[in-house]
């Protein structure tokens, strides 16, 4: 039986708008076991870049609770500075983010940024430059941000979060900025090496194909498991 690393209970998030309230999310349930794949679908403003921020603590539900990693984050209260702590060490240790434009530091090269995020988690970046290399761009590993293709620089952020050797990745729209056959390269890296070194992945997207390669499906539109 797979080990549980995540169990979202009954999380619900709203927005106010002037005197209106604006409902998001209500009443989400599920669970990821360690080494599973969840794809959240669901139509613009289902609320899947909401889910991703309640799930790595940028954004605190109205209701429910968080187990995640075996820490327990229940609604509820003043935002504590220690939840924020919390919050902020699984990010920092073992939250990996992919975002759909790269989150890369322009200052740095391809290979500090790299050695940066797994320096931050606390990892060996010995083999920071290996990671770019899996990914196949190891040649470019001196270059800058700004010196490389929108594709080379998503797959240098994924060397980035497979660095930190992340118990959880969360990927929002990760190939939604690339042209299909970089988009296809690119979301192949992602679930070879997800799959290979064993991390769960939640992966939002409203691409049908992309969905299909995760084991399990999250209709938000719906707010059912299919």
């Amino acid at each position: 039986m797979t080990e549980s690393l995540l169990a979202v209970r009954g999380l619900t998030k709203h927005f106010v708008s002037g005197n209106e309230t604006v409902p998001v999310i209500d009443k989400l349930s599920f669970t990821l076991g360690q080494g599973q794949s969840l794809a959240l679908t669901g139509r613009s403003g289902s609320g899947k870049s909401t889910v991703l921020n309640l799930l790595c603590g940028l954004e605190l539900p109205n209701a429910g609770t968080i187990v995640m990693h075996g820490q327990v984050f229940e609604a509820g209260g003043a935002a504590t500075r220690q939840k924020a702590a919390a919050w902020a060490t699984l990010r920092r240790q073992h939250i990996g983010v992919v975002f759909q434009e790269a989150n890369l530091m322009p200052a740095l090269s391809l290979l500090e940024n790299v050695r940066f995020r797994a320096q931050l988690a606390g990892r060996d970046a010995a083999n920071s430059e290996d990671w770019l290399t899996r990914l196949g761009i190891g040649e470019l590993a001196r270059r800058y941000p700004d010196q490389v293709s929108g594709g080379q620089r998503q797959r240098a952020a994924l060397a980035m979060v497979f660095a930190m050797e992340p118990a959880l990745i969360l990927a929002d729209e990760p190939t939604g900025s690339l042209d299909r056959h970089t988009a296809d390269e690119v979301i192949q890296a992602l679930f070879e090496l997800q799959a290979r070194y064993g991390c769960s992945l939640i992966l939002a997207t409203h691409d049908a194909e992309l969905a299909a390669g995760c084991q399990q499906h999250l209709d938000l539109g719906h707010l059912s498991a299919l």
